[in-house]
């Protein structure tokens, strides 16, 4: 197989397309060219900047060509980019939410540290050559800085989670409260702030068009805009886009309105009558786990999401739902999609009533989940290095520990519990009295854990294949090389990233899941791309 795509890691480094002697590998959705789509702004080359807080990186979009390149790299200073402005001398100012930094880039490309001291920064803007943040936390602040040196002014507090914010045409600035359903603003020079308005539908991001008519995001799984004409009549107009997960907008010198989605990525135009036209596909921010019920139907888990991947020729991406745990690994038995959470929690979905259940709370990091003989949930803790179970009366067991980082598990047809740990470079069986035995070692870094008859099969991230135990011999081979899972080939991974701060969710730690179709294919999270493989024999 070929590769004809951009990566969305960027053209200059490898495409990678999975080769297999064994198996017939294919894509059931296209890649993804953007890691997520956070905060947008149109650039002083005329060029749409994206931030990509689930990647780390910040990509320019050619408005003529819709072509993709990385400016900001997802091994430099910039950990988790999640806003974005432009200064009047073309610097890009970058909030860097999970460390709590603010950096200038300047236009020749050099990093600039201009405050560490911001709470979880979000919404920033310029106004000439004047910078503002504010912070997505309760009791939050709004500030200016001063990137040439001087101490932060503090213009308010009090933000119920502060977002995506601007000068409006009335030279105040204006900023979402995101718990309360409201806009506020105040003068760029300090006072008393005002609210603008209320009864808004999970505002996200406030942006003014080039007419000067205020457009609030909605953050929802309907994508709601609402139109405010704040100093004509007053008038709302609500659209319905039917975009998952709106995050921020920018509007070009023709006023067209282009959005971005944290939940699926993408560049979409957004017509004033509610039409869309998809200028940069969107698609899956990870995957991370993967399973598939008894009918075929594929679900992932998608951080923001729970997502099912349509046809490769088609390209859909149907979202399931809007899942504030933050999804990771998935499982299903029964009818129902078991998953876990970045926050440390166990949940069971149903997709008929669209309903979740909470089974476990309190966990270090799980992230695989299997279900075990018994109908317990068994669950990878990867933080607390050790393999739990969750019974039917949501009763948490431990059947292992002191491991290093176990990341995912699975059972073979005799009901014997296997677990694939990343650091340690091995998979291992866990025995009835709680303790494990080596089934294979010299891993780079095993993930997704799939056993089908007398083969257990995982993904060896570290060296993007697949490698295959016998569970009668021992032998091992690998079956399929130059998986896209994992990082691109030359970039150096930072440390691991914080999962959470003040309380707010940090970035994801990659994880490349694995399951078996009814059919005996295996289905791989490709998450160094944003799509799912089918390997078929």
């Amino acid at each position: 197989m070929t590769s004809t795509y951009t990566s969305r890691f960027g053209e200059t480094t490898d495409n990678p397309s999975a080769t297999s002697g064994r198996w017939k590998p294919r894509r059931l959705n296209p890649p993804n060219r953007l890691w997520g789509s956070n905060g947008v702004a149109f650039g002083p080359d005329g060029r749409l900047y994206v931030a990509q807080f689930l990647g780390g990186q910040i990509s320019a979009v050619d408005p003529a060509t819709w072509d993709v390149d990385v400016i900001v790299p997802m091994d430099g200073p910039v950990q988790s980019p999640d806003d974005l402005a432009f200064g009047a001398d073309g610097s890009m100012y970058i909030a860097d939410l999970v460390p709590g930094r603010v950096w200038r880039r300047s236009p020749d490309g050099e990093y600039t540290l201009v405050s560490d001291e911001v709470t979880v920064p979000n919404g920033i803007t310029c106004v000439g050559d004047r910078l503002f943040v504010n912070e997505m936390r309760p009791g939050g602040r709004l500030l200016e800085l001063f990137p040439d040196g001087g101490e932060a002014v503090v213009l308010t507090e009090g933000l119920a989670l502060g977002n995506a914010m601007q000068l409006g045409p009335d030279g105040w600035l204006y900023y979402p409260h995101m718990m309360t359903g409201q806009v506020w603003r105040i003068p760029p020079d300090g006072g008393v702030p005002e609210m603008a308005a209320e009864d808004v539908h999970e505002p996200v991001a406030v942006r003014f068009d080039q007419g000067g008519v205020l457009h609030v995001l909605s953050r929802g799984a309907e994508g709601i805009v609402t139109r405010i004409d704040l100093h004509g009549s007053g008038s709302r107009t609500l659209v319905t886009s039917g975009l998952v997960g709106l995050d921020n907008a920018a509007f070009d010198a023709e006023n067209r309105m282009f959005v971005s989605s944290y939940a699926s990525g993408g560049i979409t135009e957004l017509h004033p009558d509610g039409r869309t036209r998809e200028v940069v596909s969107r698609g899956l921010d990870g995957p991370y786990g993967v399973t598939v019920d008894l009918g075929g139907a594929v679900y992932v888990g998608d951080h923001y999401r729970l997502a099912s991947p349509g046809p490769s020729d088609e390209g859909d991406i149907t979202s399931h739902t809007l899942l504030p745990p933050f999804v990771h690994g998935v499982t299903n038995a029964g009818g129902f999609v078991h998953f876990t959470s970045q926050y440390g929690d166990v949940h069971t979905y149903d997709p008929d009533l669209g309903t979740t259940r909470e089974r476990a709370t309190g966990l270090d990091q799980p992230v695989g989940v299997t279900v075990g003989p018994d109908g317990s949930l068994v669950v990878a803790e990867a933080g607390a290095g050790r393999v739990v179970a969750v019974d039917d009366s949501d009763t948490v067991t431990v059947l292992t520990e002191g491991l290093d980082h176990p990341v995912d598990v699975a059972f073979d047809t005799v009901g014997r519990c296997y677990v694939s740990d990343d650091r340690l470079g091995a998979v291992l069986r866990i025995k009835e009295d709680g303790t494990t035995e080596v089934v294979a070692d010299g891993l780079g870094a095993p993930q997704g854990l799939a056993v089908r008859g007398d083969e257990l099969f995982t993904v060896e991230v570290e060296h993007r294949r697949l490698r295959t135990v016998s569970l009668t011999t021992g032998e091992t081979r690998v079956d399929a090389e130059d998986l896209p899972v994992g990082w691109p080939t030359d970039t150096v991974p930072r440390a691991e990233p914080a999962l959470f701060t003040q309380g707010m969710t940090g970035s994801p730690r990659p994880f490349a899941g694995l399951a078996v179709a009814p059919d005996g294919s295996l289905l791989l999270s490709a998450n160094g791309e944003g799509s799912v493989w089918q390997l078929k024999t």
